[in-house]
C-alpha cells in the first residue's frame, strides 16, 4: 500500500530511497568523469569532428543493442542487482575508453559502457518508481536530480584532474573505485522482493496508478492510441537526450575550439548544464505536483529554445555558458516525465512502457553526435548546436500528451 502524502515513511523505505539515490549518483558521475577529457582523447587519436562524433555514438549504440534485454534482466534478477552490476560494468567501459590507444578500441570501450549504462538505467528507474509508488507522491525527479549532482561531481572531478595534470588512467581508476564501492554498498538497503509486487497495491491504493497494471499478463491489447502516446513520450525523451548530449559531447569542444576559452573554463559549460539541470530536478517534483507534467514540460521547452537560441545567435563565452545552463534547467523534468508516464500506461505489462521509452529515447544519443559532427565539419559547430533549440520546440509541440495537474481527493 502507498502512504498518504503527509505520512512519514518507515525507516526501511527512507533507506531504500537513499540507496536508489546513490545508484543515480554513481550513474551520473562515472561517464561525466570522462566527458571533459574527450577533447584530449580526440586530440591524442587525431580524430576529425565526424570521426569523433561516430566514436561518441558508440555509447548509445551499445545502449540500444542491450536496451530491450534490460526488462527481462530486471524481471529475472531484480532491479537492484541489475543496476549495481551495470554500474560496475559502465565504470569499466569508461576506464577502457580513457585508455584506448586507437579509434577501434575507443569505439569498443564506449559500446561496452553504453550497453551497461542502458541496463543500469532501467534497473535504477524501475526501483525508483517502485519506491515512489510506496511514497504515494512524486519523487522520481529527485532521483534524476541526484543523477545530475553526480554528473556535476564527475565533471568537476575531471576539471580538477585536468588542472592538476592527473593522467587519464589514474583519474578514471580512482573514479571507478569510488563509485563502484558506493553502488555495491547501496545494494543492501534497496527494497526486498520482486519488482512487480506493488501491482496489486497500485490497484487498491490512492496514488492514482491505473488498475490495469495489476492485470499483468491479462492486460488489454495495445491500442493505436497507446502506441501514439508511447511514440510521443519517446520523442519528448529524445528532446531531453539531445540537450544532454549537446552538453556532454560538444560543449567543452565548442567553447575551447570555437570560442577560444581555456580548457579549464571550457569544461564549465557542461558543468553549468548539469548544475542547472540539478536545480530544475530538485524543484521538479513540487512543480509537477502543483502544475502537472504538461505545463512544466512546455515551460521547459520554451526555456531551452530561448536560452540556447540566444546564446548561438550572439556567441560569447559567458553567454554560451549561460545558454547551456538554461538548456539544462529547461530539460530537467523531460526524461523523468517520459519514463513515469510510460510506466503508468494501461495496456502494458509492468515495466514494459518504461523499458520501451528508456530504450528508444537513446536514439537521440545515437544520432545526435554523428549528425552534429557532420554539420560541424561542413558548416561549423555553432550551426550543429542548433539541435538544442530545435529540441526545445519539439518538446513544446508534444507536451500536451503529458498529464495535467492532478486533483487531490480527500
Amino acid at each position: 500500500m502507498s502512504l498518504s502524502p503527509d505520512a512519514r515513511p518507515p525507516l526501511a523505505l527512507r533507506r531504500a530511497r537513499a540507496a536508489v539515490g546513490a545508484l543515480f549518483l554513481t550513474n551520473g558521475a562515472l561517464y561525466a568523469n570522462l566527458v571533459p577529457r574527450l577533447p584530449e582523447i580526440k586530440s591524442a587519436l587525431d580524430l576529425d569532428n565526424a570521426s569523433y562524433g561516430l566514436a561518441i555514438a558508440a555509447f548509445p549504440t551499445g545502449a540500444i543493442v542491450s536496451g530491450l534485454a534490460a526488462g527481462w534482466m530486471v524481471r529475472r534478477f531484480g532491479s537492484g542487482r541489475v543496476a549495481v552490476v551495470g554500474t560496475v560494468l559502465t565504470g569499466l567501459g569508461t576506464l577502457a575508453a580513457g585508455l584506448s590507444p586507437s579509434f577501434a578500441l575507443l569505439v569498443a570501450a564506449l559500446f561496452l559502457g553504453g550497453a551497461s549504462d542502458s541496463i543500469t538505467d532501467v534497473g535504477q528507474n524501475t526501483h525508483g518508481l517502485r519506491v515512489q509508488r510506496r511514497y504515494g507522491r512524486s519523487i522520481i525527479n529527485g532521483f534524476h536530480a541526484v543523477w545530475s549532482i553526480g554528473a556535476v561531481l564527475g565533471g568537476s572531478m575531471a576539471a580538477g584532474a585536468i588542472a592538476l595534470g592527473l593522467p587519464l588512467d589514474v583519474h578514471l581508476g580512482i573514479a571507478l573505485a569510488i563509485f563502484a564501492t558506493v553502488a555495491v554498498v547501496a545494494l543492501r538497503f534497496l527494497l526486498p522482493g520482486k519488482d512487480d509486487e506493488t501491482a496489486d497495491d497500485d490497484a487498491a491504493g490512492d496514488d492514482g496508478a491505473p488498475a490495469s497494471r495489476a492485470a499483468g499478463l491479462r492486460a488489454p491489447r495495445l491500442s493505436a492510441r497507446t502506441l501514439a502516446i508511447v511514440t510521443a513520450l519517446v520523442l519528448i525523451g529524445i528532446g531531453g537526450a539531445l540537450v544532454e548530449d549537446a552538453g556532454s559531447s560538444w560543449a567543452t569542444l565548442y567553447l575551447s575550439a570555437g570560442l577560444g576559452a581555456p580548457a579549464a573554463l571550457a569544461a564549465t559549460a557542461y558543468v553549468s548544464l548539469v548544475g542547472a539541470q540539478t536545480v530544475g530536478r530538485l524543484l521538479g517534483d513540487r512543480l509537477v505536483d502543483r502544475f502537472g507534467q504538461r505545463t512544466v514540460a512546455c515551460a521547459g521547452g520554451v526555456i531551452i529554445a530561448l536560452g540556447m537560441g540566444l546564446a548561438l545567435a550572439w556567441p560569447t563565452v559567458p553567454g554560451t555558458i549561460a545558454g547551456f545552463a538554461a538548456a539544462g534547467f529547461g530539460s530537467a523534468t523531460l526524461i523523468p516525465a517520459a519514463m513515469h508516464e510510460a510506466d503508468e500506461l494501461p495496456g502494458l505489462r509492468p515495466g514494459t512502457g518504461l523499458t520501451i521509452v528508456s530504450w528508444l529515447l537513446r536514439l537521440g544519443f545515437l544520432f545526435s553526435p554523428p549528425l552534429v559532427g557532420l554539420v560541424a565539419d561542413s558548416a561549423g559547430l555553432r550551426t550543429g548546436l542548433l539541435v538544442v533549440p530545435i529540441a526545445g520546440l519539439l518538446v513544446m509541440f508534444l507536451s500536451p500528451v503529458l498529464q495535467g495537474r492532478r486533483i487531490t481527493r480527500a
